[in-house]
């Protein structure tokens, strides 16, 4: 399917039900319930809170694929992702089923959507026992994380995408650009040794960054593959099943993530598409062609800002990062200070001059 049809038919069907930072568990499970009978719907288990955790199934093939998203209840976009991945798999018009039917008949999908829904109220990375999930693939001392485990295990698949969110201070090494979608093949090892495994992850994520080149050239980065020994991706990496991890970031203008989800749908479909008609998986080396990450994208940039420290007045750049928090249940989005002095090798969307302004007059707050 070309790049300008897809483009078409996403804006026509993707999951308007679903929008902004927050997605909740009220907010899926209507949307789970009225998927078709194509979908096999089924409660794992409960949160800490008591909170249902879904897993929606499809596919009749021979290679296993599970998939989970909002481990971190405070990352949302790859949850809006797999609901309009589902769409796609509803649509039966002639074109779209010779991709779904390829893909249903060669792959069994497994999908957990919102695994961290007491996470996702206070739109926290932890759940409701302030365990961070993605670091707990050892321990198992939460529910989530014994369900994600056990239906690994009952599953036993081949491939595994782990979704997820990074902040907007990412930008793509050697370009202005933020990083809109990031990729790792998680290292099995502290030598990050690179075993057929993560080859072969690997090479999915070169088929899904190829493909978004040609729609967000230089916006997709390489995240560090710094080996973490509790960390989810790395365990199931090592225990046999390819781990591809995409992080969803910031596109322009987009603090909601409603234009990067289309982006992290892209790259689902595509990965899905390479995995269902490949026989094997040896194109690699191009994975180190994506740049890396680097920290040096800001939400804002006040230039010349007046500091006084120590009775003496001298003048700064401010970089500005903005966070998020859970006023009477709502979601805020606030200015904190991320960085100050000389911010010109800093990158931003938006510059402000300040000069003759205070610091204190900007009324920041870093709560």
């Amino acid at each position: 399917m070309s790049v300008n049809k897809l483009e078409r038919w996403y804006n026509l069907n993707f999951e308007k039900r679903l929008k902004g930072r927050r997605i909740l568990f009220v907010d899926i499970d209507p949307l789970i319930l009225s998927l078709s009978s194509k979908f096999k719907k089924e409660i794992l288990g409960y949160s800490e809170n008591n909170i249902p955790i879904y897993k929606i199934s499809v596919g009749t093939g021979k290679v296993k694929i599970l998939t989970w998203s909002q481990m971190h209840g405070n990352e949302s976009t790859g949850t809006k992702a797999l609901f309009d991945l589902f769409h796609f798999f509803e649509d039966d018009s002639v074109e779209i089923k010779k991709i779904t039917e390829l893909i249903l008949s060669n792959c069994t999908l497994e999908f957990i959507v919102l695994l961290n829904p007491d996470g996702a109220i206070q739109f926290t990375r932890e759940n409701a026992i302030k365990i961070d999930l993605n670091r707990d693939a050892v321990a198992q001392k939460a529910i989530e994380s014994r369900l994600l485990r056990s239906t690994l295990e009952n599953l036993n698949p081949k491939f595994c995408f782990n979704l997820h969110d990074q902040r907007s201070i990412f930008n793509v090494k050697g370009s202005q650009n933020p990083a809109t979608i990031s990729f790792l093949a998680p290292s099995e090892d502290i030598q990050r040794t690179l075993t057929t495994g993560r080859k072969q992850t690997m090479s999915v994520i070169v088929a899904m960054n190829s493909f978004l080149q040609q729609i967000i050239p230089n916006h997709i980065g390489r995240y560090t593959d710094e080996f973490y020994p509790t960390a989810t991706g790395d365990n199931f990496q090592k225990l046999g099943h390819n781990t591809i991890l995409i992080e969803a970031g910031h596109f322009k203008n987009d603090y909601e993530r409603d234009i990067t989800r289309k982006f992290n749908f892209y790259a689902l479909l595509k990965g899905l598409f390479y995995i269902a008609t490949s026989k094997n998986y040896i194109n690699y080396k191009p994975y180190f062609n994506i740049p890396n990450n680097e920290k040096k994208f800001l939400d804002i940039i006040y230039k010349n800002v007046t500091i006084k420290e120590n009775n003496i007045e001298h003048t700064k750049d401010i970089g500005i990062q903005y966070r998020f928090k859970v006023e009477n249940n709502k979601l805020i989005r606030y200015k904190h200070i991320e960085k100050t002095g000389d911010l010109t090798n800093y990158y931003t969307y938006n510059y402000v001059n300040k000069e003759n302004l205070k610091l204190k007059d900007l009324k920041l707050s870093n709560s």
